[in-house]
């Protein structure tokens, strides 16, 4: 009992460490299995573990192989979370370089991985290409932290995160597939027998995910689960299908579930956003248990295995070799600039998924007799560390190195996606700015995406969107919903870290009839709040250029305006392209230079004529 508390407990004090410091929450979960793990035999009396995952006889939490039926179970719940989050519109539109990634550059993973492992530590061919095969994959859980912090070209950020995700299960499937024609083969890869276990791992996987992802849908649909067994119901079927499909076709359960959470993902499913909520919690408890476990369950005689030179050429080859060039090979012919395919090259860190399926392999090998099965274990554990430790503590620096670090963040992120805000995203898009739209309602987020604007709902009191990478760019936000106390909160909570060039909100009703109240972030003129926009864009959705001539006109227009409900002054443009926003305590700007231009919201301005 003590120890599957302290298992729990420590993984929890890792994540909080991980999001305090700004580390993949991998870092401190595998240290700390290692601390109570391996290492600890070196400093107890008895030279045993602090916790031990396999019952050895006198201690140990799961019996026989229920560390590995546990592992599998947690995985299958990991992956299937993950594929809840893959949407086709999203990956739609990530171009042809993450389609290249994810095949060219796994390819190129397997093949030079598998060799410099076969030739650096004299293992089999079949041992080699396993290996290989569970490096293929990197990971959002491990990316997103390492990126979270570093304002990067929303293109670079897309590129990484979505590799992530979809080399998840890729790498899973290519690893269950090599796993098979060792075990199936007995030793030799490529027989009649494994390649029917590789039909029917397909086969069965692809038929039940997808079944059992249309039968819940219709099941939440209809009404016949109530809600507060919603999750739990989820979860239970979840379960179901890993093993269900692993009975019919050994291993093909990983693919099940992952073709489930993909199917029920893109389902119009009305809780599927609680389910996702739920899933993600469920995960990082998992996730937290699981590292621990299997960090600790490695022995000191494993780590002594990899202890030599041939560890650090293997690894060298990887991040130095093997990244860089399948990177290279995906890239080329692409728009990506040599700086940014450097930087792609360099972030390769390895995850959950690797960690895990080594593991369960690894040891199921062992139990065979596989000759070199031993090193599976602690080499793909070594490759996780070390690519995660690398690449936590050198991102950053290596970004600025080779110049794709952005000094300036000149993305705009727009709280609430009403008629108005959409106007004025689809101007800034227009004038090539990146610039993204948040909100509760999924109907407005349909509409900016019908313009091809980047949109997403989300819930601006949840801690999710500051996850996002690929918000890394924005440096103004704008709130500009018709609730003057979200627009506030908004400023508060994520002014700091999206509005660094400038934080602005719609001025409420209140602040409008008291001058005096007036706040220093409001948005555009000093009579201009949310029902005087919508009015505005309902009879003229329009938004117009006018050239200044000097600064004295500038701030005729703006008065003229403030006394004018159909017409609401936007921004100033420079010759060179350059938007000011208007400000509600800033009427006029200082200096303008000849050829720019007052961007305004609503009916043209009948006042030109009267300022001429």
């Amino acid at each position: 009992m003590l120890e599957l508390a302290g298992i729990i407990i420590l993984g929890i004090c890792a994540q909080w460490l991980a999001w305090r410091f700004k580390l993949p929450a991998i870092l401190p979960l595998i240290l700390v299995g290692l601390l109570v793990g391996p290492i600890a035999t070196l400093f107890t009396e008895d030279g045993s573990k602090l916790i031990e995952p396999v019952w050895n006889g006198t201690n140990g939490l799961f019996p026989g192989e229920g560390l590995y039926y546990f592992v599998s179970l947690a995985i299958s719940i990991i992956l299937f979370e993950g594929g809840l989050t893959l949407k086709r519109s999203e990956i739609a539109n990530v171009g042809p370089v993450i389609t290249k990634l994810i095949t060219v550059g796994t390819l190129v993973t397997f093949i030079v991985a598998g060799l410099a492992a076969h030739y650096i530590f004299d293992l089999s061919w079949q041992i080699s290409f396993l290996f290989s095969a569970l490096i293929i994959v990197t990971g959002p859980t491990v990316i997103t932290p390492i990126l979270r912090n570093i304002p990067l070209k929303k293109d670079i950020s897309a590129v990484l995160k979505w590799e992530g995700i979809l080399i998840d299960p890729i790498g899973a499937l290519v690893a269950v597939l090599v796993f098979e024609f060792i075990s199936v083969g007995e030793g030799q890869a490529y027989t009649k027998t494994a390649m029917i276990e590789f039909g029917k791992i397909l086969l069965f996987g692809s038929t039940f995910g997808f079944t059992f992802a249309h039968a819940l849908a219709f099941a939440i649909k209809r009404n016949f689960i109530p809600h507060y067994l919603l999750n739990v119901v989820s979860l239970s079927v979840v379960l179901l299908v890993f093993v269900e499909s692993d009975i019919f076709a050994h291993e093909s359960g990983l693919l099940a579930v992952v073709v489930m959470g993909m199917v029920m993902g893109n389902l119009n499913l009305p809780n599927i956003k609680e389910l996702l909520y739920f899933k993600e919690s469920l995960s990082v408890l998992l996730i937290s248990i699981l590292f621990i476990l299997l960090a600790a369950n490695i022995n000191i005689s494993d780590l002594e295995l990899i202890y030599n030179w041939n560890t650090a050429i293997l690894f060298a080859v990887i991040v130095f070799l093997v990244r860089p060039l399948g990177v290279f090979l995906s890239t080329r012919g692409s728009k990506l600039k040599l700086n940014e395919k450097m930087f792609i090259g360099w972030v390769g860190p390895r995850g959950i998924v690797a960690a895990g399926i080594a593991s369960l392999f690894g040891s199921k090998l062992i139990v065979k007799g596989e000759p070199g099965a031993e090193y599976i274990t602690p080499l793909v554990f070594m490759i996780v560390l070390g690519t995660v430790l690398l690449n936590a503590t050198t991102a950053r620096l290596f970004a600025k190195m080779v110049g794709v670090f952005l000094k300036n963040s000149e993305g705009i992120l727009i709280v609430g996606a009403s008629k108005a805000s959409r106007l004025i995203a689809n101007y800034l898009k227009n004038n090539n700015r990146h610039v993204v739209l948040i909100d509760n309602n999924p109907a407005n987020i349909e509409h900016a995406k019908k313009l091809g604007l980047e949109a997403m709902t989300a819930n601006i009191y949840s801690d999710s969107l500051t996850d996002n990478i690929e918000l890394n760019d924005v440096g103004f936000l704008l709130a500009m919903t018709g609730n003057a106390e979200i627009n506030a909160y908004a400023i508060k909570k994520l002014g700091e870290e999206f509005g660094e060039n400038g934080s602005f909100r719609l001025v409420s009703p209140e602040e409008l009839n008291d001058p005096d109240k007036m706040p220093e972030e409001g948005l555009f003129s000093k009579t201009d709040d949310f029902i005087k926009m919508t009015e505005a864009v309902l009879k003229y959705p329009a938004i117009h250029e006018l050239i200044l001539k000097n600064n004295e006109q500038l701030a005729q227009l703006i008065g003229k305006a403030q006394t004018d409900d159909e017409v609401i002054p936007l921004f100033v443009k420079y010759p060179d392209g350059n938007l000011d926003i208007i400000s509600s305590v800033k009427d006029k700007v200082t200096s303008i230079p000849e050829g720019s231009k007052l961007v305004y919201l609503g009916k043209i301005f009948d006042i030109e004529e009267e300022l001429v």
